[in-house]
């Protein structure tokens, strides 16, 4: 009876032990899928923008290559860090409304902007060009999916392209900036 009574006492701590075990494996286990689903939560909220460090000053250089091309994270980043006095003439344009280039066809697009005018001798060589301005807009624009326009570099890539092919075609000066005043997707 002897050899009973310990066995019973010996494999009750055992028994106590390996639970304690167990439990402490699944919470280490629960917590590792937490941190990881974190990290994929947050991976997946930043999508395409880009993280910029707001206590950092930016410096800012605007390099021009030519009159019809400029470097595109320059421009980006110099777009972004004006102060509003520094904006210079801005010419409205009229609303455009695009199909948007998909499989089924619907998709569309309404967009304002205005352009900012290196000069206001400008504006009036873009009133006498409308017509052709409207056309390489809309264009470009339609030849987008929304897969493309949807998210902030898709934007600023159109807004360069935009800028790369009016600039172009531009003599009495250029344009600095696009500036979206409306901007549907449906």
């Amino acid at each position: 009876m002897a050899k009973e009574e310990t066995t019973e006492e010996e494999s009750a701590p055992k028994e106590k032990k390996s639970s304690n075990m167990l439990m402490i494996i699944i919470i280490v286990v629960l917590i590792l899928i937490i941190i990881i689903g974190a990290v994929v939560a947050v991976l997946l909220m930043s999508g395409d923008d880009e993280a910029v460090d707001a206590t950092a000053p930016q410096q800012v250089k605007e390099k021009t290559v030519s009159n019809t091309t400029t470097s595109r994270t320059t421009n980006d980043a110099y777009n972004n860090t004006r102060k509003l006095d520094q904006i210079g003439t801005l010419y409205p344009l009229d609303t455009f409304t695009v199909n948007l280039k998909s499989d089924s066809g619907r998709r569309y697009l309404k967009v304002t902007m205005s352009l900012e005018l290196e000069g206001e001798e400008l504006s009036t060589e873009l009133d006498a060009k409308a017509p052709v301005l409207r056309d390489r807009i809309i264009r470009i624009l339609s030849s987008k999916t929304l897969e493309e326009i949807s998210s902030k570099k898709g934007k600023q890539k159109v807004t360069q392209q935009i800028m790369d092919s009016l600039n172009a075609m531009l003599t009495d000066g250029r344009i600095k900036g696009i500036y979206f005043t409306e901007f549907v997707i449906q």
